[in-house]
């Protein structure tokens, strides 16, 4: 059964690892244009493209997805299914007139959007999960085969969270596709929103309750980062904190602007503190 795979971030490289390793071994992978990242900004193609390469998996990275042009490609290769996970850009027609399976790291209907495993962690939430639904042109608000959940444990941060989503989400796909379960509509009287993380979400607020302070620290660890403003207007970068014996917000470990990630105890030596 062939199958075409369109993906970007790490989360989706890791899912098209497994889906390469399956029955249902992508004939084509379609992603984004390579950017610019990291401190130097160097161009650099997205993991979904560094991983297909590596598989031997054909890459296409148009500049927009929904150009005709894109669709024709995946209709030359003639694909059983379409699959789409985390391709950072809405997917309309003519796309959308195939029969898309989409991997979605939440339980929906809660958390559609950008930034679904960050905003459960936000929450306080005790569970997330993987759901695995049709793609339509609403926001993640299509029509759901297969769902499962996966706990939260209170030490958890997306770096730990994230990489078992990421397994958990690749099994239920291989299964979505070898049993083609039936759809259910979401509950529209349950929908969150997953909104991405800006910088104002990573701003702590000092008159916050610790544990919401700490709850933010974890969910954007390490790839985001929290932030704590200074007196001076700059921002000391929060990477792990936990609430202290007196219920007050306490760094553990941290990363001046421009610096290395230390412990907060030998910034605080540093600075005079």
């Amino acid at each position: 059964m062939s199958t075409a795979y369109l993906g970007t971030s790490a989360f989706a490289a890791t899912v098209l690892e497994r889906l390469a390793d399956s029955p249902y071994r992508p004939s084509l992978v379609v992603t984004r244009p390579d950017a610019p990242r990291g401190r130097g900004r160097k161009l650099a193609a997205p993991p979904v493209a560094e991983t297909a390469r590596a598989l031997g998996i054909p890459v296409l990275q148009p500049e927009d997805v929904n150009a005709p042009e894109v669709a024709q490609r995946i209709e030359d290769d003639q694909p059983d299914a379409v699959i789409v996970c985390a391709f950072g850009a809405i997917i309309r027609r003519p796309l959308l007139g195939y029969d898309i399976l989409n991997v979605h790291p939440s339980l929906l209907p809660r958390w559609r959007g950008a930034a679904p495993i960050e905003r459960a962690i936000i929450a306080g939430d005790t569970e997330t999960g993987v759901s695995i639904m049709r793609l339509v042109e609403g926001l993640d608000s299509g029509p759901v085969c297969l769902q499962a959940t996966e706990p939260i444990a209170p030490d958890d941060t997306y770096g730990t969270l994230a990489p078992r989503l990421e397994r958990l989400g690749a099994d239920l796909l291989v299964r979505a596709l070898a049993e083609r379960p039936p759809y259910a509509a979401q509950d529209e009287s349950l929908v969150t929103y997953a909104d991405k993380i800006g910088p104002a979400d990573r701003t702590l607020d000092p008159d916050r309750p610790a544990q919401e302070n700490v709850d933010v620290v974890r969910a954007l660890s390490p790839h985001i980062g929290a932030r704590l403003p200074l007196a001076d207007g700059s921002f000391l970068g929060i990477r792990a904190a936990r609430v202290g014996e007196d219920g007050a917000f306490e760094p553990l470990e941290v990363q001046p602007a421009g610096g290395r990630p230390m412990p907060y105890a030998d910034y605080v030596r540093g600075h005079g503190g």
